[in-house]
């Protein structure tokens, strides 16, 4: 496995520092699980950070999103996480943590809900009022109705791929998407595309047919 789209430094830096919601943190966090590239990054992100407080008087912490989306995770589940993912495309699971946590096991046990044209989702219940994650899987070859965006939308790949005009989506890449871009992916064919997708508003369908059905599914 390869992935070619990396989040932005400035996500990265919110992370790091443990600046961003646990919707989002979720997202990076199992981005990173995948790719070795981000975790180099964030590494050297927080020794810089580390360097900084050392002049700094110690004061009392607050309870970070970050800290929510690791707070079920053993050293151990990380360390394990970090082999697999560094190795070749045999991975024992689809879905790696801190995401099989909030799932409750991998792709087996997710409690698909039909939302159309052959695609599924499984919103994730975060303590996070102020973005939604959700799973979503789309048929092999079949399209996601086109659609700009209401605010942010991050898209991680975990499984299958999808392409649209900004490029090839594989496992471990990840997508931002704001309201400048407006987008229909495509599932590649000969696999289903499963992705996590966390949003902080409502997408924008530019077909009537989806806008007609998003009061019903939620996205």
């Amino acid at each position: 496995m390869s992935v070619k789209h990396h989040p932005s430094d400035e996500l990265l830096l919110d992370y790091a520092s443990g600046a961003l919601d646990e919707g989002w943190s979720l997202a990076v966090a199992t981005h990173l699980a995948l790719c070795p590239d981000s975790r180099q990054r964030v590494s050297e992100m927080e020794a810089i950070g580390a360097s900084f407080m050392e002049g700094l008087s110690p004061t009392p912490l607050l309870k970070s999103s970050r800290d929510s989306v690791f707070s079920g995770l053993s050293t151990e589940d990380v360390a394990a996480d970090v082999s697999v993912s560094s190795g070749t495309d045999n991975f024992p699971f689809i879905f790696p943590q801190p995401l099989r946590g909030y799932i409750g096991g991998d792709v087996d046990e997710v409690p698909w809900q039909r939302i159309g044209l052959g695609s599924y989702q499984a919103v994730i219940q975060t303590g996070d009022t102020n973005t939604v994650a959700r799973l979503l899987k789309i048929p092999a070859g079949k399209p996601v109705p086109a659609h700009s965006h209401g605010g942010t939308e991050l898209t991680l790949v975990l499984g299958g791929a999808f392409t649209d005009k900004t490029g090839h989506y594989g496992r471990g890449d990840f997508q931002e998407a704001d309201d400048t871009l407006e987008h229909q992916p495509y599932a590649v064919a000969g696999e289903d595309c499963i992705c996590l997708a966390v949003t902080d508003a409502p997408l924008k369908f530019s077909g009537f047919a989806a806008r007609l059905a998003q009061p019903f599914i939620g996205i």
